[in-house]
Order: C-alpha cells, then structure tokens, then sequence
C-alpha cells in the first residue's frame, strides 16, 4: 500500500531529498531511495510498504535480545521489508536487501489490526518492530505505536540506528527500549561492509540513552572483519563514557550468509572479546552460541548470579520485585 511519507523536501521539480536518515537519499520521479522502499511518484514521496508484514508472531523478549527488560516477558514480534544498509553479512537479505515488487493481495494489516493481534496473548509484553530494519517503514510503526501505547502495552524497536535526529526523537517519544546494532567502530568497516557511516549511529545511541529509554546494544563479531582487539577496546571504552559502564552488551556469533563465507567466529574469539568488554562494562553477554558462562546475569557489586538463562529462557533466582540483589541490595533492572 503506497502511504505518504514524511521528512523529505522538494529541491528541484519532481526532484525530492529524504530526510529520515543520514543518507538523505536525493530521489527522482519513480525512483526509490537506498532503502527501496521510499518512493518519488510525480513530486511525492511514500511509503509503498505500509501494512505490509513480512512476518509476525510471539518470541520471547530475550531474542531481540533485550536481556534487561522485562526478562522472561513474551512480545509480539513484526516486521516489514527493505533496509536502508546493504551490510554484506546481513541475516535477514530475503525481506531486507530483496524488496517483492508487488504484494499479495489480502496480506496487508491496519496498525489496529497488529495492536489486535499482539493482545490476543493476555501476558504479552507488547510489540516489537523487528527482523528488517523498521526505521524505514516509520509512518508504519509510529502509528502502530501509538496505538500500542493506548492499548497499555510496551513497545521495543530493534534497529541499526542509523537515522536522523528529528525523527529519531519521535520515536523515542512512543518507544520504551531500544536494542541499537552497533557494527563495528571504524568509518572503514561501516563504508566498505554496510555503505554507511559509524558517527550517525554513534550520534543515535548518545540520542537514545539521554532520553532516559532503556538502551541495549549489540555487536555482531565477523572475523578479520571488527574483530581487533584494540579497536574493540576503543568501542567498549566509548560504550562506558558515553553511555554508562552499566549499559548492556551482547556480543553475536557471526555465521556465513548473504554475501559473506567467512567461517564462523571461534568461541575462543568471543570469550577473548566478553573478558575485554567486562572489565569495563558491568553487563556483557555471547549470544548466538554457548560460549561458557556468558549468558547469566551476575551483580556487579557482590558477584551473586541473579539471572539464569537457557537459551530463551530466564529465571530471575537472585532478584527482589524490585529490580535490586537480593544479596546485597544493588538496583540491576528497572524494568522488571
């Protein structure tokens, strides 16, 4: 369904500039923008994927993964088509990088009719936009959002955060946690491996945690690709002075796909990387793997395992109703 789209202006007849994220894509008449999905038809721009849903169902909140929010919770789980980074290790290319042309007749949903589906499981958390990049489908997920919102219900949006400022704020106003996919720390890699830039992601994750919303981030490790350690030293540092040493990272195993045959990154990798990240970050999990002891959730203060995990599962043994150790009293999760 083509819907008007917002944050773009006219800068020449049936020439328009898309402002909603930092490639500010100039598109001409029948044109779409890097994410495919934006298009120019005769001097306006929309959104030809409205209601168009590339997959859907419940999955707990652990998969975005958000391991702090609400852990043990069920969401509702979304998501649309198209993408505005072309990462060659991208896991999801069939709906993200290969936009369908034309849809099915039939499979299109109203944001009401999502809202109606995610409370059909009383004990659902809310909803999460996720799987493709959801930022490129924003008049789609605003409006599902508020609607969300009204119904009682959280919303969470797991993102590549690369987007503009201006909208990037909307979002934070009808959003409760992000999960941000911080890819590497150089401009290098962003360039050559995403066709994107590091500084406007870097910009979002300042944006996002200044804005008090709950803040998650993870580090897909690609060998020979972000995998050095002083560099990863130097993200993890920027983590911890600018977001806060309390700030959650999950660090991912990295398996070929897409456009990428690079074997899978060794276990002894990540372990290497989780015992650099944890000595200046309090919360540093290995996802995608089991790489020893690196998915419990343990106080920083007394060292008291205060969060089992298995896999998707979470038993919270160790926590008062209130977020703190129940050992020492420390404040672990304010979302519980």
């Amino acid at each position: 369904m083509n819907y008007p789209a917002r944050y773009y202006e006219e800068i020449y007849r049936y020439q328009l500039r898309c402002h909603l994220c930092p490639h500010q894509c100039t598109i001409g008449d029948g044109k779409t923008g890097i994410c495919r999905v934006r298009k120019n038809v005769q001097g306006e721009l929309f959104l030809q994927t409205y209601g168009e849903v590339s997959s859907m169902g419940f999955d707990p909140i652990e998969k975005k993964p958000l391991y702090h929010f609400y852990p043990g919770s069920i969401i509702f789980s979304v998501g649309n088509y198209g993408c505005n980074l072309r990462c060659k290790f991208c896991q999801n290319s069939s709906i993200s990088q290969d936009v369908p042309q034309q849809f099915k007749a039939g499979h299109s949903y109203l944001p009401a009719e999502i809202v109606a589906l995610a409370g059909e499981k009383k004990s659902n958390l809310g909803i999460a936009f996720t799987y493709n990049e959801p930022t490129v489908w924003f008049e789609y997920m605003i409006d599902i959002a508020r609607l969300s919102r009204k119904a009682k219900m959280k919303n969470v949006v797991v993102t590549n955060g690369f987007i503009s400022p201006e909208p990037l704020a909307e979002l934070i106003e009808v959003t409760d946690a992000f999960n941000v996919d911080l890819k590497a720390f150089t401009e290098d890699f962003y360039l050559t491996q995403t066709m994107s830039k590091l500084e406007p992601v870097k910009k979002a994750l300042m944006q996002i945690k200044n804005s008090g919303r709950h803040l998650e981030i993870t580090n897909l490790v690609i060998p020979n690709r972000n995998d050095d350690k002083v560099i990863f030293v130097e993200m993890i540092r920027w983590i911890r002075e600018q977001l806060g040493s309390d700030t959650v990272l999950h660090l991912s195993r990295y398996f070929p796909t897409y456009k990428m045959s690079e074997p899978p990154t060794p276990i002894e990798t990540l372990q290497e990387l989780h015992a650099l990240a944890s000595a200046n970050l309090e919360y540093v999990y290995v996802g995608n793997t089991q790489a020893g002891d690196t998915s419990n959730t343990y106080c920083p203060t007394c060292h008291q395992k205060v969060i089992d995990r298995s896999r998707y599962d979470a038993w919270l043994t160790g926590l008062t109703k209130t977020g703190q150790c129940n050992h020492c009293g420390h404040q672990i999760l304010n979302d519980i």
